[in-house]
């Protein structure tokens, strides 16, 4: 079964619920949806935080192979983002690609504004986003790098510079598997959208690009058919 891990930061809780809808949604075959939350993490990973980490999940989303056991296909994603298609879509490309400890989408740009969301500092290193994204040929040496003891210990540039393999062993996923909405042009076509300046659920964010889409997620994921009923019948709700 494919596992998917997603980052989960307690300032973006229904960031990771509507993820996580858009991905089931949309799975052709069963997935196995993992919060990466650091209170589940007690005794595997209790690295004091950083002040300039932007998420709980900064560090922990290296862990993903370890938590699928080094098995198949892992991926991790941000919390931030929304899946358009079927997830398994990766899980065929990685299958193409087993000779690759990881694939990513190699981003190659300067991050605006100064700022990112909540104010966060915003940082810039060669590599930028690529770990935002990052499916993982379990089975492959590269990633038994990535014990819980490493990841406690390595450094920030590290970890998201993939300084845990080699140049040769990262492969390429087309750009709209990571489409950072804001940074660069509006692509109709992306299939996962990443809100990486701030997601449609913060204030200022409301009308960015892929908002609607977000919106009309999260209705669906809210959706109960016997609370529509007695809200429309205009009765009083009993649970």
């Amino acid at each position: 079964m494919l596992t998917v891990c997603i980052g989960y930061d307690p300032h973006e809780i229904i960031a990771y619920h509507v993820l996580a809808h858009s991905i089931m949604a949309r799975a052709s075959k069963p997935v196995r949806i993992m919060p990466i939350m650091l209170s589940q993490l007690k005794g595997i990973h209790d690295r004091p935080r950083n002040p300039e980490q932007s998420t709980d999940f900064t560090y922990t989303r290296f862990l993903t192979p370890w938590l699928s056991d080094y098995e198949g296909t892992s991926i991790f994603l941000d919390a931030d983002m929304l899946c358009l298609t079927d997830i398994y879509e990766l899980h065929e490309l990685a299958s193409k690609d087993l000779y690759k400890d990881v694939l990513v989408v190699k981003h190659d740009y300067t991050p605006n504004p100064a700022n990112k969301f909540l104010n966060q500092k915003q940082t810039t290193y060669p590599m930028k986003n690529w770990s935002s994204v990052m499916v993982f040929n379990g089975h492959r040496m590269g990633n038994r790098n990535l014990t819980p003891e490493y990841v406690n210990t390595a450094s920030a540039m590290e970890l998201h510079q993939f300084k845990w393999t080699s140049e040769d062993n990262i492969g390429e996923l087309p750009a709209e598997w990571n489409h950072l909405v804001g940074e660069y042009a509006p692509n109709p076509a992306a299939k996962i959208v990443h809100y990486t300046r701030g997601g449609p659920y913060f204030k200022g964010h409301e009308n960015c690009e892929y908002s609607e889409h977000w919106f009309k997620e999260f209705e669906e994921m809210c959706h109960c058919e016997t609370y529509s009923m007695f809200r429309n019948a205009g009765a009083p709700i009993k649970l």
